[in-house]
């Protein structure tokens, strides 16, 4: 049976690096919050070290949009994997219950993931090249002052939290697939 998985957590949690893993072992396809992004932002000449204009945001929902309205189209053997970084606002919350309501019209289950990660472990992987090349944030500073400013939005009670810290990203998507063997449509 295939699942809607939803990976959410801070900028250099390890969302698209656990996507990945994921992926290898269900056969999902990943739709990483890159992968809808990335496309805008360049088109914008935005590298990843400035600020996004909140026009440029308005661009990126457009394109998420399209994207999940293109996974109603998906042969329902086809798993799907989204991730995100969700601030702590209220409004936050209609992210998460679109992706619920998109696995509900495709009639498969929600599998919410949230990941942590210690703070100076976050600050470090900032620099790390692969994130250049996806333009992601990659200011530790930035990163700091985005989480004081917007925190992280909380699990629902049905999520499955993983820190990972020092977890590798194998084993995580290991504990999401145990996880999501335990969910019902």
């Amino acid at each position: 049976m295939s699942h809607l998985f939803y990976l959410v957590g801070p900028p250099g949690a390890g969302k698209r690096t656990v996507g990945k893993a994921l992926a290898t072992l269900t056969g999902a396809a990943l739709m990483d919050n890159h992968l809808t992004n990335d496309p805008v932002f360049l088109a914008a000449g935005l590298s990843g070290k400035e600020p996004v204009p909140a026009e440029v945001w308005e661009l990126c929902h457009a394109v998420r949009k399209a994207v999940r309205a293109a996974t109603l189209h998906a042969p329902p053997t086809l798993a799907h994997i989204f991730t995100n970084y969700l601030s702590a606002e209220e409004r936050e919350w209609q992210n998460v219950q679109r992706l619920r309501d998109l696995a509900a019209q495709r009639g498969v289950p929600f599998v919410p993931v949230w990941l942590t990660c210690a703070q100076p472990e976050l600050e470090a992987r900032m620099t790390h090249p692969a994130r250049a090349e996806r333009l992601k944030l990659r200011d530790p500073v930035q990163l700091r002052e985005l989480l004081a400013r917007a925190g992280t939005l909380p699990p629902p009670p049905d999520a499955l939290v993983l820190d990972t810290t020092t977890m590798s990203p194998e084993d995580a998507a290991r504990q999401i697939v145990t996880f999501a063997q335990t969910r019902l449509t």
